[in-house]
């Protein structure tokens, strides 16, 4: 039986095991530049990290925005452990860390092709899509009632 844990952690510490991640599904598997992709604002943001068996499997950020408002971004979980729930834990446990620091507003850019998996966290599209990195988007929000 896989165990997964998740951990809230700090970039600078956590570095090397959150490129892992993001390098493989990002620049790998979907050929995101690595320019885009590492975009300097990893240092300001919070960062969540899943693992299995105590390896690294998936990631995303947490940026503030503003006082009430915040981006959860780069959810990647490796191709490996992927249909476990994972990314889903992920956004769970980012949501939480939002809710807890009193944000009124969360914001994504999901990618078109799992924009239902947000919705079925309370997300709703807002406007039309738009390409990020060459892939196809819709900004999504979800308000803390």
């Amino acid at each position: 039986m896989n165990q997964i844990t998740l951990k809230v952690v700090n970039y600078a510490e956590h570095s090397a095991e959150i490129q892992l991640v993001r390098i493989q599904v990002f620049q790998v598997e979907q050929g995101v530049d690595p320019a885009l992709e590492f975009d300097g604002k990893d240092e300001i943001a919070e960062h969540i990290l899943a693992y299995v068996n105590e390896r690294p499997v998936g990631t995303t950020r947490i940026r503030y925005l503003d006082r009430q408002t915040v981006k959860i971004e780069r959810l990647a979980v490796l191709a490996a452990a992927r249909g476990q729930g994972i990314g889903k834990q992920l956004m769970v446990k980012a949501l939480e860390v939002a809710a807890d620091n009193k944000m009124k507003e969360v914001i994504v850019h999901a990618q078109e092709y799992v924009k239902g998996f947000y919705q079925q966290l309370g997300f709703e599209q807002v406007g039309e899509g738009f390409a990020e990195a060459g892939i196809g988007h819709v900004k999504m929000r979800k308000q803390f009632r």
